[in-house]
C-alpha cells in the first residue's frame, strides 16, 4: 500500500486547497459554522463556489471540482479550529 499523504495532510489535495483558499482566511469568515463538522461544509460550499466564480463552464472547471472532491474538508476545518485557538 502506498502512503497518499502530503506535507503532513491526508493528501495533496487537501494540502494544496487549504494553502490555496484558506491559508489566510480568518475564521471569523465562517462565524455560521459552529463546529467542525459545519465548518468543514462551510468550507466545502465556499471553495467550490469559489472555483465556479473564477471560471467558465467546461473542462477546466470540471477538473477543479472533480480535484475537490479529494480534499478532506474535516481535516482543513479541524485544522482552522485548532489554529484559530492557539
Amino acid at each position: 500500500m502506498t502512503d497518499k499523504t502530503y506535507n503532513g495532510w491526508t493528501n495533496y489535495a487537501t494540502w494544496r486547497v487549504h494553502l490555496e483558499i484558506f491559508d489566510s482566511l480568518p475564521l471569523e469568515d465562517f462565524s455560521d459554522a459552529d463546529d467542525v463538522y459545519a465548518l468543514a461544509e462551510a468550507c466545502q460550499e465556499r471553495a467550490e463556489y469559489y472555483v465556479e466564480c473564477s471560471s467558465e463552464p467546461g473542462l477546466a472547471r470540471d477538473y477543479a471540482l472533480a480535484f475537490m472532491s479529494d480534499v478532506n474538508w474535516r481535516e482543513i476545518a479541524q485544522h482552522m479550529l485548532e489554529e484559530y485557538a492557539a
